[in-house]
């Protein structure tokens, strides 16, 4: 069979951890609180249905319920609460929902026009008349010409030092110069105090303005590949150009991801619409299939 996938450019590749699992909610869960209003109930079982039919991740809608709870309390004390960092395709999930929503405004923001990883403020309108200050930059610099490091050595020294994943968002690398993070606010100061190494590397952590990040939007290019199967490692070995057995090591150290979600089995099945990253190399999505799939 024919698979069209489209091959992003590795420019700004993002390690993403699996989120929190925790039982999905349901629409019944805003009468038991005492919450009546109608239009959160039906976006609710919106999301619900799309959880039916095997469109939406369960950890996407656990996320996105957490979300609509969130903008309902915020409508109702007309203040503007805000989410950490989320990946793409929460994001996406919510904003629709929220759409749905009446007297709530929600704004995404990651810091600069292409970023990935987005936090969402959601508020009363009349308390939401400018976009929430919700996103920090960092310069980590520092000579990486003889010791680079990768996306993952930025992101490991940040956890190391006590940070939790989802209060960090896209980071760009620069080369031989270091990186650009963007963080939460009010981690800026205790990163800028207590970050000194990446790997090996001694290095300096300033604040930067919002407008000095680099960045490039994603080259991408397209194309066609005949597989006897749409498992995750035999398009994704097509797309990277590399070996299934390769793929499948790689599955095996978790550095392969289906929708920001860690990969476990190589027979993985990839439904339209999926995208595929595989840590250092970019990400591919999958467009279509001939017919009968």
């Amino acid at each position: 069979m024919a698979a069209a996938v489209a091959l992003a450019s590795p420019l700004r590749r993002l390690l993403h951890l699996p989120f929190p699992r925790r039982a999905i909610p349901t629409p019944l869960r805003f009468f038991a609180r005492g919450r009546c209003d109608l239009a959160l109930v039906v976006s609710a079982a919106a999301v619900g249905d799309s959880s039916a039919k095997g469109s939406v991740h369960r950890h996407v809608i656990e996320e996105v319920m957490d979300i609509l709870d969130m903008a309902q309390r915020a409508s109702q004390r007309r203040d503007v609460f805000h989410t950490s960092f989320l990946t793409p395709p929460i994001i996406a999930e919510a904003m629709l929902a929220i759409e749905k929503l009446a007297g709530i405004k929600a704004v995404a923001q990651g810091g600069y026009p292409q970023a990935e990883r987005c936090r969402i403020s959601v508020g009363h309108p009349d308390s939401m008349r400018s976009d929430p200050d919700v996103v920090a930059a960092l310069s980590i610099s520092g000579n990486f010409r003889l010791e680079p490091c990768s996306h993952g050595d930025f992101l490991g020294a940040i956890l190391g030092a006590g940070i939790t994943r989802e209060k960090v968002g896209d980071i760009l690398l620069q080369g031989e110069r270091g990186a650009q993070v963007l963080v939460d606010p009010e981690l800026v100061d205790y990163l800028t105090s207590t970050l000194e190494k990446v790997g090996k590397v001694g290095v300096s952590c300033t604040q930067i303005p919002l407008l000095a990040i680099e960045y490039e939007p994603p080259r991408t290019k397209s194309f066609k590949t005949v597989e006897s199967s749409l498992r995750v490692d035999a398009v994704a070995s097509a797309g990277f150009k590399i070996s299934r057995t390769k793929l499948g090591s790689m599955i095996s150290s978790g550095d392969v991801r289906v929708n920001w979600s860690l990969v476990s089995k190589s027979g993985a099945t990839l439904k339209a619409g999926d995208v595929v990253s595989v840590s250092g190399m970019g990400r591919l999505k999958r467009h279509s299939t001939s017919a009968g799939f």
